[in-house]
């Protein structure tokens, strides 16, 4: 048996937590901005009709009094962090797939903590304990049930599908609460008059096949409750990104760049706490019509440093012709590999020895950020005008 824990409106959660006087009310975490959207909402939220991605503006016109409050990345990950430490507890085989839900093996865990459902009761009962947080818990013998499960009774729930009952609880399964089913899936199977999973029975593979492609295979499995899909622990990093919706249209590659500074050292600062070299930088731009642009290139050598991914982003930026402006500005990193290797001095490139003194201040400046926090030391170019008065 597996099991999926979800917590509930994680963020939401942790500012009602934090902040006792928002417990009660109608409350959603993410920017207020003209182009805000909605990155966590309560469930008090949730009965006027918000949800997660919903632009903030829409948000607000179905809850006038609605509270906004400015994510805190910081806590949120403290509290993750938190919770993981409780759970890996409960199994050896742990596999967390975002900052709020991880998947949990049973198998072996019984002497222990008893059948799995004991096990899940646990869980919550120590999560509540000792975070003052509530999570979901879906128990199944397939991963992709188990997520199903989790969902089935927020908040605090817990969902059990036995392995006798699975067929059965397969055969009504709605196609669009399947992990994978799009939009564009949804739409394709709603064609083909398939409103189930157990309606996938009916259809000859092929034709899904046609339809779907690979996941067309993947649906079919599912449909006669195959899934071998494994509790996965530890699974490594692919990359690292960052990427930012602006809050006006941008034309200007000067100040474009500047979010590309600020991006590139919230990257490189990533890279260095996980102990990863990127060989791969990527530019993301979304235009006014939303028209995606992605530019990458293979560094040389793989770097950490903020300065390199700035330099190599900004150049990337420079040869991107603009016809539109831009609403959207990321930075990425991928190639990752583990920064395990004794560093040998730079002495010979001039190249060299300048990334190796920006390396030495990004570090310098990630020991300072640790202690005194993000807004203690930043670049100058970074500062708004107005800070910059004298008296």
């Amino acid at each position: 048996m597996i099991l999926h824990m979800d917590m509930d409106a994680f963020f939401a959660s942790v500012e009602q937590l934090d902040h006792p006087e928002l417990k009660g009310k109608p409350l959603v975490v993410g920017g207020d901005s003209g182009r805000g959207v909605v990155a966590a909402a309560s469930y008090e939220a949730r009965r006027h009709g918000i949800y997660s991605a919903m632009p903030m503006f829409m948000a607000k016109q179905r809850c006038p009094y609605l509270i906004i409050v400015p994510p805190r990345k910081g806590r949120y990950s403290e509290m993750s962090r938190s919770v993981m430490a409780i759970i890996q507890r409960y199994s050896p085989i742990v596999e967390q797939v975002s900052i709020d839900e991880a998947y949990l093996d049973a198998a072996g865990c019984g002497r222990l903590y008893g059948p799995p459902e004991a096990m899940a009761r646990a869980i919550k009962s120590e999560i509540k304990k000792k975070v003052a947080l509530t999570c979901s818990i879906g128990v199944a013998p397939l991963k992709f049930l188990a997520k199903i499960a989790s969902d089935m009774n927020k908040p605090d729930g817990l969902t059990v599908i036995n392995g006798e009952s699975v067929l059965d609880f397969i055969a009504t399964l709605l196609v669009e609460k399947v992990p994978g089913v799009g939009k564009h899936a949804h739409r394709q199977l709603s064609q083909m008059g398939i409103a189930t999973l157990g309606d996938v029975r009916k259809v000859k593979p092929s034709v899904l096949v046609d339809r779907l492609g690979k996941f067309g295979h993947r649906l079919v499995d599912l449909s006669q409750g195959r899934d071998a899909s494994a509790v996965t622990p530890h699974a490594p990093t692919k990359s690292i990104s960052t990427e930012r919706t602006l809050p006006a249209d941008i034309r200007d590659r000067k100040r474009l760049t500047q979010h590309l500074l600020a991006q590139s050292q919230e990257v490189g600062r990533q890279l260095r706490l996980q102990g990863f070299l990127a060989r791969t930088i990527t530019l993301k731009l979304k235009d006014t019509d939303f028209k995606q642009i992605t530019r990458s290139v293979t560094l040389d050598r793989p770097s950490q440093s903020s300065e390199t991914l700035y330099r190599t982003a900004a150049a990337l930026l420079e040869r991107q012709a603009l016809p539109k402006a831009i609403r959207l500005i990321g930075v990425g990193t991928s190639a990752l590999i583990a920064d395990t290797t004794p560093r040998q001095a730079c002495l010979f490139s001039i190249v060299e020895q300048k990334e190796c003194g920006w390396e030495k201040i990004d570090r310098a400046v990630d020991r300072i950020t640790e202690r005194f926090g993000h807004s203690a030391v930043h670049r100058g170019s970074l500062t708004p005008p107005e800070d910059l008065s004298m008296d």
